[in-house]
């Protein structure tokens, strides 16, 4: 049964991350770049995998951020939130991409409802069309519960932006372990 389920989750994820738009996630990268200091924030399984994203992204040599801990600084204009939310009408990170929008910073959603609340708040949307909570039209059903594939594809879609960023910037592998974590 191992290798029956894991060929299912594998092509379920090989679907939903083929129907991601690349030019989105251009633009994300763009965004991360333009960035000063990068927010992150989701709840749940959600952010666990927006944790990794950032984590990664640290190692890169950016200024990253989880909503809520206890060193956050203040954002600014200058800076970019990553709100992860497959229905977009969570209740914290709605409010919380409000408040950064209220402060000029870049929003970037990614989601699986393109037209939830959270579209007030966003400049720039990623859709990525699983099966969420609403049961929208044109969502990739899964076998697995809950919302898994959401936060599947988004820590997927979290390393696959990592290594573009490493292969656009040409970065040397081997010089990203002085952004590593040493009091380990």
């Amino acid at each position: 049964m191992y290798h029956k389920v894991t060929k299912e989750i594998l092509a379920e994820l090989t679907d939903v991350l083929n129907q991601v738009d690349p030019r989105a996630i251009e633009s994300v990268i763009k965004e991360i770049d333009r960035a000063k200091k990068v927010y992150v924030v989701g709840v749940g399984r959600v952010l666990l995998s927006l944790e990794a994203m950032a984590k990664r992204l640290a190692h890169l040599g950016y200024e990253v951020y989880v909503v809520g801990q206890i060193t956050e600084p203040a954002i600014t204009e200058s800076d970019l939130l990553i709100v992860g939310s497959g229905s977009g009408e969570s209740l914290f990170p709605l409010m919380i991409a409000q408040k950064a929008h209220s402060f000029g910073a870049k929003v970037i959603h990614f989601g699986a409802n393109p037209n939830s609340s959270m579209n007030d708040y966003t400049d720039l949307f990623v859709r990525i069309p699983v099966q969420t909570k609403l049961s929208l039209a044109n969502e990739i059903n899964s076998i697995q519960p809950m919302t898994s594939l959401f936060e599947q594809s988004l820590l997927l879609l979290g390393d696959i932006i990592c290594l573009m960023i490493i292969k656009q910037k040409e970065l040397v592998l081997a010089d990203l372990w002085q952004y590593h974590a040493n009091l380990e």
